[in-house]
């Protein structure tokens, strides 16, 4: 009997372009190949050996063994390609009509409106590369100490100020006034708190982020295992993503090892249910900032610490492994692109060598979880544990 299911969300490692990529602007993405194209000699032998590299439709080097999990690529049945909507997916809710985008900024009477409530003008309020804004507008904010207001080609309204000029809570009250308004035609997945310093000409993000997401539009996996009595601790932006609805322990993270080690000590605690952790630095650090030698070290230094996660694990839990959207660090621009996501499964009641191809969409994880922790079935999605159980 499964008692406990621990999914990483490897934030943004997609594994090639959807059938729909080209109405996304998405032609040809590839973010797991495009980094191993540039970086072949990568070193990830635990990813290997768990089916990784095996997925269909990718070209990369793999182990003659037969892989000891099972492995596969989930299509994304909603419309977008944002952290919302692939991870509500995933816990098995269809977004149908995509997060309002404002590619030319938020209208003028918004953010007149906005500055009247927070007591002070603001700067940008156009699309950017989030360090990009920094270097264009960081000398006027140390100077008028008007916080940065930006987005991208996602849902999101993201205030940026430096923790020096701006005191983190104050920015935090920034974004929570502006979640407050962004409602009705003018709702957005995400308002984003984005802290940074700066420091010997350099301006660095801080790992105080803050993401502040619309409550889910149903009942998730979450609430299902909550439900039935049973823990579901998050890890990382996980408890903002889903507005902190069906989580029994939530724990920030500053960075991909310390989302590592906060799973591993959650692995060591004794209870059933659900550990969901997202892996955010993939994305954040190098898929958005388009750095393809940057990201193929991070999924080594994560491949690094598979076995102690692996170590940790007992006969009754159950590892997957997946993400949320593609963000290929060698297309244009800086935003996420629509892909198909990885799908690896492993545990000593989970049969090796496993292919599952393509999943009809990111729901059929969510699904498998449920029936793994008997917990009631979600509204869309279908399991596949029977064909990977032992």
């Amino acid at each position: 009997m499964i008692k406990r299911v621990t999914l990483i969300v490897l934030d943004s490692i997609g594994v090639g372009a959807m059938p729909d990529a080209e109405n996304y602007g998405d032609l040809g993405a590839n973010t797991f190949q495009h980094i191993y194209d540039r970086v072949p000699d990568i070193k990830i032998p635990w990813l290997e050996k768990m089916g990784f590299c095996s997925i269909d439709g990718l070209d990369c080097k793999k182990t003659s063994e037969t892989p000891m999990g099972a492995y596969g690529r989930m299509q994304e049945m909603s419309n977008g390609k944002d952290t919302i909507t692939g991870h509500w997916e995933i816990a098995g809710l269809y977004t149908e009509v995509p997060f309002k985008t404002f590619p030319e900024g938020f209208p003028l009477d918004f953010m007149k409106a906005f500055e009247a409530r927070i007591g002070i003008g603001t700067l940008g309020n156009y699309a950017a590369s989030g360090t990009e804004i920094l270097e264009q507008l960081g000398d006027e904010h140390a100077r008028t100490k008007k916080p940065i207001v930006y987005t991208s080609a996602d849902s999101v309204f993201q205030i940026a100020a430096n923790t020096d000029v701006v005191p983190l809570n104050e920015l935090y009250h920034y974004c929570e006034v502006a979640r407050e308004m962004l409602v009705g035609t003018l709702q957005v997945g995400r308002v984003i708190a984005r802290p940074f310093t700066f420091d010997k000409g350099v301006y660095t993000r801080t790992s105080d982020r803050k993401d502040y997401a619309v409550s889910p539009s149903g009942k998730t996996l979450l609430n299902r295992v909550t439900e039935a009595g049973k823990t579901v601790y998050a890890v990382g932006k996980i408890g903002d993503i889903f507005d902190y609805n069906g989580i029994t322990t939530s724990i920030h993270t500053e960075s991909n090892m310390d989302g590592v080690n906060q799973t591993i000590f959650a692995l060591k605690d004794d209870f059933e249910g659900f550990i969901f952790t997202n892996l955010v630095d993939f994305d954040s650090k190098f898929g958005h900032r388009r750095d393809p030698i940057g990201y193929a070290k991070a999924i080594e230094d994560f491949d690094a610490r598979l076995p102690e996660i692996i170590n940790q694990l007992k006969d009754t839990d159950v590892l997957m492994l997946c993400a949320d959207h593609g963000n290929d660090p060698v297309h244009s621009g800086w935003d996420h692109t629509r892909e198909f996501v990885p799908l690896v499964v492993y545990g000593s009641m989970i049969k090796s060598g496993v292919n599952l191809h393509t999943r009809s969409c990111f729901a059929d994880l969510g699904a498998t979880i449920a029936e793994c922790l008997n917990v009631k079935a979600l509204d869309i999605g279908t399991s596949f544990l029977k064909e990977i159980m032992r």
